[in-house]
């Protein structure tokens, strides 16, 4: 029998809302991060938002090559193989270890990759040497992403919520630190914010997979044991991430090319775009914690071979998150200035970085709505053709508009952001589409 949308809103809310706040928590790092470098000058800035670009596309890819663990688990979860869901989870520890690896190696080369992007010379030396440093904590980052996707499919985000929560201390402790340089360290400024960062990164893995293997049913779940069939074992959660993480990282691939743009316009309009994005990525954390729940729900409807309950699953988180993002929407739209004070005190900074929160308002929406579409269709194990979808908005349309609207057409940063509105809008239809044709 069908639950009332209101017994399924709730059910919704109860699993995105810790997950919205590890999700958000996780990008409060980063928030704090910039607001620290913000008090220094925009140089440091700079040298954050452009190095953000590729270390957010690989981290990025690696939630998405993570994300086959919590399809999987809660697919197992639903028919009932608790011990099962503990298997998936350990034979995704060295894939995860692996993948974190390979990501800090790409790190390394960060500044001929910006020099050959058309970087001015002296930010792509800053934002490598920054760049460098966070790779360290990419191993972490993904042994940390699939433990807690583990822990949200058998519907226990608490604590990673709770672990979020407590490295935000430890981060901002470290910033104050090693960026203005207190308690006999030097000051790091960029560099010494992607120490903070790196420290607690490595940390937070620790903590939470300590905490699998020690909870109290960790019998029933079965979180310890050998791995004997690590490679053919994991195939099918493995096969999801690589759609998942060539879908994500084809993403953010695609708004790191907004930063390179960005990066032409000047130093100034670069920082400025930087604390913008920043405040969008958090603020869309709201969104992946909606999404997150949804393809939990749609994917134990899935379980069950409830094809009703995965639509209304589906469509639910849907509206939730147009609710929420026009919320956000409206705040940008009405305190850009108060918004952009948070992260400077520079007078032509805040200026500039205010009016781009104003045309970021319009985004928001349509940005969150395609993130959680995006979940719904994972929830189906549907892999490939939401990855091309995704390609043909971001690649397809926003990348070059972006250009046409901020070069030729002389639009600037407004450009960008108008790119960004027309790709989404691309692309929740895509996949509000995809999802219909899923729950036949």
């Amino acid at each position: 029998m069908t639950q009332p949308i209101s017994v399924q809103l709730k059910e919704l809310l109860r699993l995105s809302a810790p997950v919205i706040a590890s999700r958000t928590g996780i990008m409060l790092m980063s928030v704090v991060d910039v607001i620290f470098l913000g008090h220094t000058d925009a140089v440091q800035v700079a040298f954050m938002a452009i190095g953000g670009m590729p270390i957010g596309t690989i981290i990025v890819a690696t939630i998405g090559l993570m994300v086959g663990t919590m399809v999987e688990v809660s697919y197992a979860s639903g028919a009932g193989e608790e011990r099962e869901c503990g298997r998936i989870w350990r034979r995704s520890l060295p894939y995860a270890l692996v993948v974190g690896i390979a990501g800090a190696i790409l790190c390394l080369f960060g500044e001929p990759f910006l020099l050959w992007t058309g970087q001015e010379k002296h930010i792509a030396a800053g934002a490598a040497r920054m760049l460098a440093v966070l790779g360290f904590c990419l191993p972490g980052t993904a042994l940390f992403l699939t433990t807690t996707f583990f822990l949200e499919a058998i519907k226990r985000p608490v604590p990673g919520m709770l672990t979020i929560i407590l490295a935000n201390f430890l981060n901002a402790a470290l910033n104050w630190v090693f960026v203005f340089g207190h308690l006999g360290a030097e000051p790091m400024g960029a560099v010494g914010s992607a120490l903070a960062t790196a420290i607690t990164r490595v940390a937070m893995a620790a903590g939470l997979i300590a905490y699998v293997l020690t909870m109290a049913d960790r019998a029933r779940w079965g979180v310890r044991g050998p791995v004997s069939d690590y490679w053919r074992g994991g195939a099918k959660a493995r096969a999801m991430g690589y759609a998942t993480g060539v879908s994500y990282g084809l993403e953010a691939a695609a708004f790191g090319s907004m930063s390179l743009f960005a990066g032409w316009l000047g130093a100034l309009p670069l920082a400025a775009w930087g604390i913008v994005l920043n405040a969008m990525s958090l603020t869309f954390m709201t969104a992946v914690g909606l999404g997150v729940g949804t393809a939990v729900r749609v994917g134990h409807a899935r379980g069950r071979g409830a094809l009703r309950e995965m639509a209304t699953a589906g469509w639910l988180g849907l509206g939730a998150t147009v609710a929420a993002m026009g919320a956000v929407s409206l705040l940008f739209y009405f305190f850009p200035r108060e918004i952009a004070a948070i992260y400077t005190d520079d007078p032509a900074l805040l200026a500039l970085t205010a009016g781009m929160f104003v045309m970021a308002a319009w985004v928001m929406t349509v940005d969150g709505g395609q993130g959680v579409m995006l979940s719904a269709v994972r929830g189906t194990s549907d892999a490939w053709i939401p990855t091309a979808m995704h390609f043909t908005a971001y690649f397809g349309v926003m990348i070059p508009l972006a250009w046409i609207l901020a070069f030729p057409a002389g639009l600037g940063a407004k450009g960008l952001f108008l790119a960004i509105f027309f790709a989404s809008i691309v692309a929740v239809s895509l996949l509000s589409w995809r999802f219909r044709q899923r729950c036949r």
